[in-house]
């Protein structure tokens, strides 16, 4: 009779077995009542460090190394969005996007995939998918829908490779499963339908302004002759602005849940043209936002003239009366909603105002090309560069963190050792504004009218 051939011999540590299978080691334990079997190295070495770290995590009853919980894809976004929400904390306007972002990986599993659980997913097909689908630009629902450009692509295929990286830390995907969105090679995608960016020249610029209203002018004005994002306008309270001394100061306020898009506060020095501008905008107000709603009345507003320490506290009240009716804390959100309604109610403008107003007037100069006031930010830097303004004074101005090889500027540690005057800074955007002297004269004047 033929005797059957002997299997390799196993090997144990504690609960842990493995054993030689086909040239790879194995484990063998049981988690639970669930029996687990896995392909885990290539030498025996290798096996039992593996097995002895499994082995101490089932003696502690703790989670091992191959565990993990299945998920579908809507409890996992629930999660990565809880996560951004409450623990990381990301800004209430990160968590929108993200939000906005996974919406259509959570689409792709209702319409396209047999399972909802996280892992059942291929990349590849997504990416398909997505190119495909039509949405509303500014999410609007009445605006003309389009197909999604190659930057809104990427950047929702970088949030869904976010997401897995989140599940993994979680331990909601099997052992050794990849990142489908690590493969794509995101960062060599490219961008070739990017909406077109608008610089103004001398030229366009003045004829915007004449173009504007009263109160469009000097909202534009300033953005223009200090490259402030929209946001940060728009939250400019009269305490940053120091009109003496000719200086704005760019601040994060988190007791009034705003915050600088890259968190770094500065100061951007202001031309003799803007101070006048903002003189008359500011008028004899002595708080509150720079640049109110049109029509807003802030004298019989009760919060229409209140300092940053007045808001704070105004909005401290209102999250503590909400807070007393409820057996939970506050979410994030909804402490950012009622940040919204005091900023609302202390005159402070909708960013949509103000590129609605930016359009208009564009649409009314001529300028169809131009269709958002970022192209104030972009025209201001690029007039910096066009003057030879140093780099590092660009950076600082505008906001940005300094990379390592701007920082350096071919000097080495020389560069390092560099820092930026706050004369020399106001010396040089000062000396790069007046290679445009029409749209300053236009301001003069503008500044110099009786406000009617």
């Amino acid at each position: 009779m033929r005797r059957r051939k002997k299997s390799a011999q196993r090997k144990r540590v504690g609960r842990v077995s493995y054993y030689l299978h086909h040239g790879a080691w194995y484990l063998y334990y049981r988690d639970g009542d669930r029996p687990v079997r896995l392909r885990v190295a290539d030498t025996e070495d290798e096996a039992e460090q593996i097995a002895a770290q499994v082995n101490a995590q089932l003696a502690s009853s703790s989670p091992t190394l191959f565990s993990f919980t299945s998920v579908s894809f809507s409890e996992l976004r629930q999660a990565f969005l809880n996560h951004h929400e409450n623990v990381a904390p990301s800004s209430p306007a990160t968590i929108r996007r993200y939000r906005s972002a996974t919406q259509h990986l959570e689409n792709y599993f209702n319409e396209c995939r047999p399972s909802d659980l996280a892992h059942a997913i291929r990349a590849d097909h997504f990416v398909a998918w997505l190119r495909k689908q039509k949405v509303s630009p500014n999410g609007h629902p009445n605006t003309a829908k389009r197909v999604l450009r190659d930057k809104g692509l990427r950047f929702v295929l970088e949030v869904c490779r976010s997401v897995y990286i989140y599940a993994a830390q979680q331990r909601f995907l099997p052992p050794y499963f990849e990142n489908p969105f690590s493969k794509l090679n995101l960062e060599r995608m490219r961008i070739e339908d990017a909406k077109p960016i608008f610089v103004f020249d001398a030229e366009d610029e003045l004829r915007f302004f004449q173009k504007a209203d009263d109160w469009t002018f000097p909202i534009h004005f300033i953005l223009a002759k200090t490259g402030l994002r929209s946001g940060e306008l728009i939250h400019l309270l009269i305490e940053d602005v120091d009109l003496e001394n000719g200086w704005l100061h760019v601040r994060n306020k988190p007791e009034l849940h705003w915050k600088i898009k890259t968190r770094r506060e500065r100061s951007v020095p202001l031309i003799e043209e803007a101070v006048a501008v903002l003189r008359r905008v500011i008028g004899n107000r002595t708080a509150g936002p720079v640049f109110i709603r049109h029509q807003f009345d802030p004298l019989n507003s009760p919060l229409g003239n209140l300092d940053q320490m007045a808001l704070q506290e105004e909005l401290r009240q209102r999250i503590s009366h909400a807070d007393s009716g409820s057996v939970l804390t506050l979410s994030q959100t909804m402490e950012e909603k009622l940040a919204r309604a005091v900023w609302r109610e202390a005159g402070v403008i909708r960013s949509e105002r103000v590129r609605t107003s930016f359009i208009r007037t564009a649409k009314s100069a001529g300028l169809k090309q131009s269709s958002c006031p970022k192209s104030w930010r972009h025209s201001f830097a690029t007039l910096l560069q066009d003057a030879n303004v140093d780099p590092l004074i660009r950076q600082i101005t505008l906001g940005h963190k300094p990379s390592e090889d701007v920082r350096s500027g071919g000097l080495g540690m020389t560069g390092v050792y560099t820092h930026t005057r706050a004369t020399t800074q106001k010396r040089e955007i000062e000396r790069a504004l007046r290679f445009w002297p029409q749209p300053l004269a236009y301001a003069r004047q503008w500044a110099s009218t009786i406000k009617s």
